[in-house]
């Protein structure tokens, strides 16, 4: 239970990183401890992207616009309302193109070991991505950048753990 007042400004908060870190996982857990709603990144894919992927075959980034103008359209919407959304946004073109669209969002990125990621990944059940992509992810992932708005934070442990060191993070970057 958090007791910590809210963050001062209602920002959308972009849960990004590589599959298996933990994005769908985090994110509602996020969104419940800042008080506001969470939208799931993978619902705003055409089902041309969730068959291409299941099959085992990775996006191209023609694929990923439609996708990324959705998200950020959704963020767009939660301006100064507050929101967590979940997006790889793996490469730096991803994440300017979300903030095109929501130009006040934060990224937290999920980091951690690539074999933990993978077990994860292993232990997940009915889920599209499988494992054979996350090197394809690893190679394509281009971390925050120093004038990015965001902070990485490490998934080991809980994910009830991970999320306060995630809301100390944005709390930090927010004061």
């Amino acid at each position: 239970m958090n007791t910590a007042p809210p963050m001062s400004t209602p920002h959308v908060v972009v849960v990004m990183g590589v599959a298996g870190t933990g994005k769908t996982t985090i994110g509602p857990l996020l969104a419940a401890e800042l008080g506001v709603p969470y939208a799931e990144g993978d619902d705003f894919h055409p089902p041309a992207n969730i068959e291409k992927m299941s099959a085992g075959i990775p996006l191209d980034d023609d694929d990923r616009w439609p996708w990324l103008d959705a998200i950020g359209a959704w963020a767009r919407g939660r301006a100064g309302l507050g929101g967590v959304v979940s997006s790889s946004a793996l490469k730096r073109s991803y994440r300017d193109r979300l903030r095109a669209g929501a130009p006040g969002a934060l990224f937290l990125h999920l980091t951690g070991d690539r074999a933990l990621i993978e077990e994860r990944m292993a232990d997940r059940k009915g889920h599209f991505m499988p494992t054979a992509l996350l090197d394809s992810q690893f190679a394509t992932l281009q971390p925050l950048q120093a004038d990015e708005a965001g902070v990485d934070v490490d998934v080991s442990g809980t994910p009830e753990e991970i999320t306060q060191r995630a809301v100390a993070a944005l709390r930090r970057l927010d004061s």
